[in-house]
């Protein structure tokens, strides 16, 4: 079956088609992280490309914009993976109770930002990598104050869910910036 042509194909290629060339068949935790995989690749090819412009904002008086979404992941994936269910001690990296929008009010124009902001996403995936990697079974469990107990299964549903759901937010944002769309 040919799908119709669409409007919706500048992200095209085998970068693009790489995200989505995981298992459709198979065992649980394969598939998740085939799944969230896709979703972090999707990411990255949202923003690829871009250097200031990842700190354009939405649309005002919204603080939204790429560079704040890598942050933004970057703080979600440290704060379920490394600390709730590996247990270490830290500190989010962008935000805080004092400034609790500081991964998006901090993304600015700055190179250096960008990098930091890539660096920091960068190895809280690889550490999130290792984690799920390393687990015996999606059993494996950690407290958070909010949700309370909560399973490697869980965290790997809820991040395929925070990355879809902000990766809408990218591709309306990025199409702002340049016009660029796609899956």
């Amino acid at each position: 079956m040919k799908i119709p042509d669409r409007r919706i194909e500048l992200f095209t290629g085998a970068e693009s088609e790489r995200r989505f060339g995981g298992p459709a068949t198979g065992d649980e935790k394969t598939m998740l992280v085939a799944m969230l995989d896709a979703q972090r690749a999707t990411l990255k090819l949202k923003c690829s490309g871009l250097e200031a412009e990842l700190a354009s904002r939405s649309v005002p008086p919204s603080s939204l914009s790429l560079l704040g979404l890598v942050r933004h992941l970057a703080d979600v994936e440290r704060r379920w993976f490394r600390s709730v269910l590996a247990g270490h001690d830290v500190e989010l990296r962008f935000s805080s109770v004092e400034a609790p929008e500081g991964d998006f009010e901090g993304s600015g124009p700055e190179p250096e930002i960008a990098a930091e902001s890539w660096a920091a996403w960068e190895a809280e995936v690889a550490l999130a990598e290792s984690f799920v990697t390393e687990a015996p079974h999606l059993d494996v469990e950690g407290h958070d104050a909010w949700r309370g107990t909560v399973s490697l299964r869980w965290v790997l549903i809820h991040m395929i869910e925070e990355y879809a759901r902000h990766n809408g937010h990218a591709d309306l944002i990025r199409e702002r910036i340049d016009g660029a769309v796609g899956v």
